[in-house]
């Protein structure tokens, strides 16, 4: 057990809330590490909040100046023996009898040793799983971070940073570790919403292809025979409640009639109508044809939802080739709730629907045109739990994101963010997060990220696993980029002059 330093009387400490002590000569402490210290009743855990250094010789500016300005102090008095380091302390819990934690009542003495925690206690402090996903290690601690699967996704789980702090990344790895799982120890099935095409690249691994399918955006249709008309009218938010109505009729004419049918069909049926008022009809197919050139509606649905959730399994939907929010948020608002209601109905298996640019589908606004998707995501995000039907959120704008939603992912991983005001909106959504971990989150390095929330007893800091899976072509640094582009056009120009 490494010994760290003393406990130290101060004007407001020790007490239960904080304390400090004075590193030991030539010990390494570091800001965001835990310690030990023996008090009545147990061993305390405490989390390293602040390392700051001081040197009695250099306490009065007055004094510092007037011996600087002549001679270094440094040959005039013995600096060097008086400098050291005072950690502050952040207590967390006791380790009491019967190996059971409790809240901090009684604080440490002044003069008590201070120690790095037994790895086995800081796993068991922090709700470490032996079983559960592995998303990285402890930094200082050489501790594995494994999470328990329920704890992370059954009450859902948000992951923030700004961009190109490594959010995919960490996804990537929570994606290895869910294809690693067994039978015996409970598989979900994996749906992944790519807005840029990030996860695609794990079909083109060897060791994934049998467990990933990739659904292009292209491919993927709506079948209007199984909307209601309030569905479509969510795709459809300016109609009035009266030409919801006539649409509602329409559609349950064209379902007693034939099985299959497409937007031509209903077009048609629409034109031929004697009963309706003519403006309405105007209204009425000018809003399908504007349906029609989405290019999303067909006869069926593709995928079925039972395609798409597969235990055991990823489905990738890649709608990177779509450039319009609208399509976007019609193909998530669409699916979202054909998964809701397989789970619902016990129709398909237990699964987690990852959302990249989450803040695109269930933003904060509640502005109908730009929010068709808001309605089923924040369903799922209150209800979900209940049926095994879990969200990953992803967003680099947290600000822009539902509060609603947002507020029901009780985990969050929250890597690098600098903007003040979503610094400010994690602080006051993130429960357990305190002022002194909020003051870390902006200087986080990219691959080390903050969990906090239902997934670990108290907040933790961790370094994210090397990914063992390919990285996407997407992520490539910019200068190799501009130069494969370069190469690519020389080789064209060469082509061409061989082939003249």
């Amino acid at each position: 057990m490494n010994e760290y330093g003393t406990v130290i009387s101060t004007f407001d400490g020790p007490c239960t809330r904080k304390f400090s002590f004075v590193i030991k000569k030539g010990c390494v402490v570091r800001r965001g590490q835990f310690v030990e210290v023996s008090i009545e009743g147990g061993k305390l855990i405490g989390r390293v909040a602040d390392v700051f250094k001081t040197n009695r010789y250099f306490m009065r500016p007055e004094s510092v100046e007037k011996y600087e300005s002549s001679k270094p102090m440094e040959e005039i008095f013995p600096v060097s023996n008086w400098e050291y380091l005072i950690a502050d302390i952040v207590p967390l819990g006791v380790y009491g009898k019967g190996e059971m934690f409790e809240e901090v009542s009684f604080p440490p003495s002044p003069g008590t040793k201070v120690y790095e925690p037994d790895h086995a206690i800081i796993s068991k402090f922090l709700g470490l799983d032996k079983k559960g996903l592995q998303v990285g290690e402890l930094p200082y601690h050489n501790v594995s971070v494994r999470l328990n699967l329920t704890r992370l996704l059954q009450k859902h789980l948000a992951i923030l940073a700004i961009s190109g702090a490594g959010k995919s990344y960490l996804v990537s790895v929570i994606i290895e570790e869910l294809l690693r799982r067994n039978k015996e120890e409970g598989q979900l099935a994996t749906i992944i919403v790519d807005t840029h095409g990030e996860y695609v690249s794990f079909s083109e691994d060897s060791k994934y292809t049998d467990k990933i399918k990739v659904f292009p955006a292209r491919d993927i249709r709506i079948g209007l025979p199984n909307l209601t008309s309030r569905q479509i009218s969510e795709f459809l938010p300016k109609l009035s409640p009266a030409q919801v109505r006539e649409l509602a009729r329409f559609l349950r004419e064209m379902k007693s009639k034939r099985k299959h049918f497409g937007i031509n069909e209903l077009i048609e049926r629409i034109e031929e109508d004697e009963k309706a008022k003519s403006a309405t009809k105007d209204v009425l197919v000018s809003v399908l044809y504007d349906l029609m050139q989405t290019g999303l509606f067909g006869a069926s649905d593709h995928p079925l939802a039972k395609e798409i959730a597969q235990q055991g399994k990823i489905s990738v939907i890649d709608l990177s080739s779509f450039i319009s929010s609208r399509k976007k948020q019609m193909v998530v608002a669409h699916l979202a709730r054909k998964l809701f209601n397989g789970r619902r109905d016990s129709k398909i298996p237990p699964f987690l629907l990852v959302l990249e640019e989450a803040h695109q589908f269930v933003p904060e606004t509640a502005r109908a045109e730009i929010a068709i998707s808001r309605g089923i995501i924040q369903t799922i995000a209150r209800e979900g739990r209940k049926f095994h039907a879990s969200l990953c959120l992803i967003s680099q704008r947290p600000i822009q994101l539902s509060t609603t939603a947002l507020s029901q992912c009780n985990t969050h991983i929250i890597l690098r963010v600098t903007n003040p005001y979503d610094l400010d909106h994690i602080g006051r959504s993130s429960e357990g997060i305190t002022k002194d971990v909020i003051n870390q989150i902006s200087g986080l390095r990219v691959g080390t990220g903050l969990i906090v929330g239902e997934g670990v007893n108290f907040p933790i800091f961790v370094k994210i696993r090397k990914r063992e899976s390919r990285e996407s072509r997407r992520g490539i640094p910019l200068e190799e980029a501009a130069k494969e582009f370069s190469e690519g056009v020389k080789k064209k120009k060469e082509d061409a002059k061989s082939f003249m």
